[in-house]
């Protein structure tokens, strides 16, 4: 699969989780009763902005400037961005669950565990941004008289 189908599929599998962790707030809460903030309100918006607006903004870049020709900080992007973020995103699930359900002593692990995926969102922008500085041409070519004779044309 090429990187732009890559991050394609990719991005059409976050808008689809986000579009279905909203569904699962809205519907949840309001089964349980539950009217109070919990951690399921941002399930929707963190994987819509962060997994699919991302993702579509990578794509554009990926098509500009390669960067997946820098494999190594590219693999490190994709893989340690997605997975810390479906991570992230589990964690907040699981936890806004048991806000609904009453309770409010969470387990520390639950912390751990998100945190561990915040670590991989971090890991995973500092490899989009090595690639992207890779990928960025050493200078800008000016243009020649000619170029702006026939740009203004």
């Amino acid at each position: 699969m090429t990187p732009l189908k890559k991050l394609a599929t990719c991005a059409t599998t976050w808008l689809v989780i986000g579009l279905a962790g909203g569904v699962f707030y809205r519907e949840f809460t309001k089964a349980n009763d539950f009217t109070g903030w919990t951690q399921l309100k941002v399930v929707h918006t963190h994987c819509l902005a962060l997994g699919f607006m991302l993702t579509l903004i990578v794509l554009v870049l990926e098509r500009v400037f390669t960067l997946s020709a820098h494999r190594g900080a590219f693999a490190t992007y994709f893989w340690g961005f997605n997975l810390g973020l479906l991570l992230t995103i589990t964690m907040l699930v699981i936890h806004g669950v048991m806000q609904v359900h009453g309770n409010i002593d969470v387990s520390p692990a639950i912390s751990g565990i998100a945190g561990l995926g915040h670590i991989g969102l971090s890991v995973g922008l500092v490899g989009l941004m090595v690639a992207l500085f890779t990928s960025l041409p050493a200078t800008t070519p000016r243009p020649t008289p000619e170029d702006q004779l026939t740009t203004h044309r």
